[in-house]
């Protein structure tokens, strides 16, 4: 299938996985692999919207990540927070909004500042919606939404029969964001590990062998080739 004739998704999702083993194939250590894995970030977020991709939104530490040996989970931290220092140029010269979702309460303070000021300088650009999951987990997410909206109905600021699925929606950490068309995720694991999971009720699901540091744009292509195919129905005949 040509380029030209692919279904372009408005929304890509992607689970960024194999970094750890694509180190161990190298005989180098696991965190050689995120730091490569975070330069094929800031490619696929070029190739993405030169595509045609409006929405991209990358997994990259979940709440269950701080389950791992403390040397990595220390190194991916510095990692986030070494591109939460250069993002702001990056996103100004790509003219990127970049959003974090995820519990950023649970995230060190000087973190959290620059999350904000990210957001804040890049929320009036136009190209590329770029999503980044820090510290999220979905079932996480859907509580801490409850939490916000059970709230809103103590306090009387919404009526119980208000409530739908599009108002509930709203409450979660993508809410004006459109749901994902498209889910990738790469090094051959084929399940969702507790990403977006209200958001991806009908979304189409793509798994690769390709781990994440060889993911390239032509791996993108295929997916989306694999995505054009599909015939989405949502629940119709």
């Amino acid at each position: 299938m040509s380029e030209t004739k692919l279904v372009i998704p408005e929304h890509v999702a992607i689970i960024l996985d194999g970094n750890g083993r694509w180190a161990k194939k190298r005989k180098m250590p696991r965190n050689y692999g995120h730091s490569q894995g975070s330069k094929v970030v800031e490619k696929i977020c070029e190739d993405a919207y030169k595509i045609g991709i409006k929405y991209l939104t990358v997994y990259a530490f979940s709440t269950e990540n701080w389950k791992r040996p403390k040397e990595e989970v220390d190194a991916l931290m510095k990692l986030l927070d070494s591109y939460l220092d250069t993002s702001i140029k990056t996103s100004e010269k790509n003219n990127m909004r970049v959003r974090i979702i995820g519990d950023k309460s649970g995230l060190p303070e000087s973190m959290r500042k620059k999350m904000e000021a990210l957001e804040e300088a890049s929320k009036n650009n136009t190209g590329l919606n770029f999503q980044v999951a820090i510290n999220y987990g979905g079932r996480d997410e859907i509580l801490r939404a409850i939490k916000a909206l059970s709230k809103d109905l103590g306090e009387k600021r919404v009526s119980i029969d208000e409530i739908d699925e599009k108002a509930f929606s709203r409450y979660l950490d993508t809410g004006d964001i459109p749901d994902p068309d498209l889910l990738i995720r790469t090094s051959g694991e084929q399940r969702i590990s507790n990403f977006l999971l209200w958001q991806m009720a009908y979304t189409e699901f793509y798994f690769t062998d390709v781990l994440w540091p060889d993911f390239t744009r032509e791996e993108l292509l295929k997916a989306i080739e694999f995505y054009s195919g599909r015939n989405r129905r949502f629940g119709n005949i």
